[in-house]
């Protein structure tokens, strides 16, 4: 029997990897992301590794369009669906608190927050009726320490850590496994979407170190999704080599 992994930004970076790892783990995928044409492209690259593929375009931030989204996925489908990736998110911008944008606030609260809300509430009821079932959070370090001109972005980062302790303990009677990734820096498009298209910031973010990639990430989840029903992985923070902290970086 075929079981499904559902992953939010599955078009790129650590989504696209994760949805390498478990189409060869033999899970079926369910991969949502604002681009479809990322999607299409992801699909038809790992239509040999995995027994389904299921695509769409999905704004985790509209409650409406989750909603239907998972309604519309067939009942076969949601039976057997067993795994959420909780992974779209983004950091919009950086600057002091007093020079912030409020559209980067929103963005980033309403996806990296609220998004996740929408998306774990509809398909929670899903793992409930097979009475097990796995949800990963992709967070951050940035969750865990602030850092300078990072405020909201940390801020959301913290909810989600903070929730998924929360959901943890709520899913507990209902055998589903609640876990969370915190990466350090990783070389991704993060910090291209962070300072919106300037290439040069952007790649002066890794420069002198060797960051983390989304396949390490990648590599990690699977990790948790092939362990025995009887362990838990509750909470990885994972850098690279060169990494301390938040702030901390040993550069060439």
């Amino acid at each position: 029997m075929v079981k499904y992994a559902l992953i939010t930004g599955a078009s790129s970076g650590f989504g696209a990897e994760i949805a390498s790892c478990l189409a060869k783990e033999g899970y079926g995928l369910i991969l949502t992301a604002r681009r479809l044409d990322r999607l299409i492209a992801l699909k038809e690259t790992l239509s040999q590794e995995s027994p389904d593929i299921i695509i769409g375009k999905l704004d985790v931030r509209d409650r409406a369009a989750v909603n239907q989204w998972v309604d519309a996925l067939g009942n076969h489908v949601k039976q057997n669906l067993s795994i959420l990736i909780n992974n779209a998110g983004l950091a919009a911008g950086r600057s002091t608190i007093d020079q912030g944008l409020a559209s980067d606030w929103e963005q980033m609260i309403d996806t990296n927050l609220t998004g996740l809300l929408y998306v774990s509430q509809a398909v929670i009821p899903l793992l409930k009726a097979r009475k097990e079932g796995l949800i990963i959070n992709i967070t951050s370090i940035a969750g865990k320490e602030a850092y300078p001109q990072g405020n909201v972005y940390c801020a959301t980062k913290a909810a989600v850590d903070q929730l998924t302790k929360g959901m943890r303990m709520d899913l507990l009677p209902f055998g589903i496994r609640v876990s969370s990734i915190a990466p350090g820096a990783a070389e991704t498009e993060f910090s291209l979407v962070r300072f919106k298209g300037d290439e040069d910031q952007a790649s002066a973010v890794y420069q002198g170190f060797t960051p983390l990639d989304a396949k390490d990430i990648a590599d990690t989840v699977q990790f948790i999704v092939t362990r025995p029903p009887h362990v838990s992985i509750h909470d990885l923070v994972i850098m690279p080599s060169a990494q301390a902290s938040a702030t901390l970086f040993k550069k060439d």
